[in-house]
């Protein structure tokens, strides 16, 4: 329960199907096996729980999540990124697991070494990795990209990602996915940061740890899975800005906030809805007490 009263139900709270309340409902140990066939499985019999008085689901509190972080950072976001789409596919790729400032440096080295992208699919793959040396694991990318290229050119027979534009979202992203070392994150960071500018959420290690935090998803859930769960819970109508604003607003809180050590969670404007703050907060004035008064954590 939040602070006006109203309760958020998350993924991780529990709720009882009205289907198996009430009178006539027959415990499944005493079931009969013909009356076990005529019923679904639980999960099956609803999608969530009975709506209660005072309650708002995920997405309200998603949208309320990203409505709070849009005032802390100023939303519309700008685009950080103009490259055409299979540009865009190299930088992502560069991107894994590396700093930007590094993976920056790595995209500018290439594109100052090769002319074009056919240059590089050409080149010698020792070269390549020389040149993108200071990125995470150069001789897994420098290899992984030519592939990424080789596919496309015998796909397409042509070095252009420039068709997705015409494709549905879902649709993009499979192709994508289908390409070496592309996941959900690359596909939706093609389509949302590149020229193509189209609604597909992306979702970093930043985004996700605010994710889980606030419960948006549940604690166990990786970075993979959390794309479609995350994406489902923004306004079916949305934009392409309102997506990328919802990554960009999420990551940067991440960054700012939301650290993976010592959250700042005194001064975070999402504590009233985030689980893990409260308790972090709870566990540091239980500590304070017993060493005497320290400051809540609010740098």
């Amino acid at each position: 329960m939040n602070k006006q009263g109203i309760v958020f139900v998350g993924l991780n709270d529990k709720a009882q199907s009205a289907d198996t309340q009430g009178r006539g409902h027959v415990p499944v140990l005493m079931q009969t096996t013909a009356q076990r066939r005529r019923q679904p499985p639980p999960y099956r019999q609803t999608r969530r729980p009975p709506r209660r008085s005072g309650t708002i689901y995920l997405p309200a509190k998603a949208q309320e999540i990203h409505r709070r972080l849009c005032q802390l950072y100023g939303c519309p976001i700008a685009y950080f990124h103009a490259l055409d789409p299979l540009s865009e596919l190299v930088s992502s790729l560069l991107s894994h697991r590396t700093r930007n400032a590094d993976s920056g440096a790595a995209f500018k080295a290439l594109r100052a070494l090769y002319s074009d992208w056919h240059a590089l699919l050409n080149a010698p793959t020792a070269n390549i990795q020389q040149a993108i040396a200071h990125v995470t694991w150069p001789e897994q990318k420098a290899p992984r990209i030519q592939s990424v290229l080789r596919a496309i050119q015998a796909d397409r027979g042509a070095l252009s990602l420039d068709f997705l534009a015409d494709l549905p979202v879902d649709e993009a992203r499979a192709w994508l996915q289908h390409l070496p070392g592309v996941g959900p994150k690359t596909s939706a960071a093609v389509l949302s940061f590149s020229l193509l500018r189209r609604a597909a959420l992306p979702v970093d290690s930043h985004h996700h740890r605010v994710a889980q935090r606030t419960g948006l998803i549940p604690a166990g859930m990786t970075v993979g899975p959390s794309h479609a769960v995350l994406a489902a819970q923004l306004p079916p109508d949305c934009d392409a800005q309102h997506v990328y604003d919802n990554h960009e607003v999420l990551m940067m809180h991440g960054q700012n906030c939301c650290h993976w050590r010592n959250p700042a969670c005194g001064r975070c404007p999402l504590l009233d809805l985030c689980p893990a703050g409260q308790g972090f907060m709870a566990t540091h004035a239980a500590g304070s007490a017993a060493t005497g008064p320290e400051t809540p954590a609010s740098s």
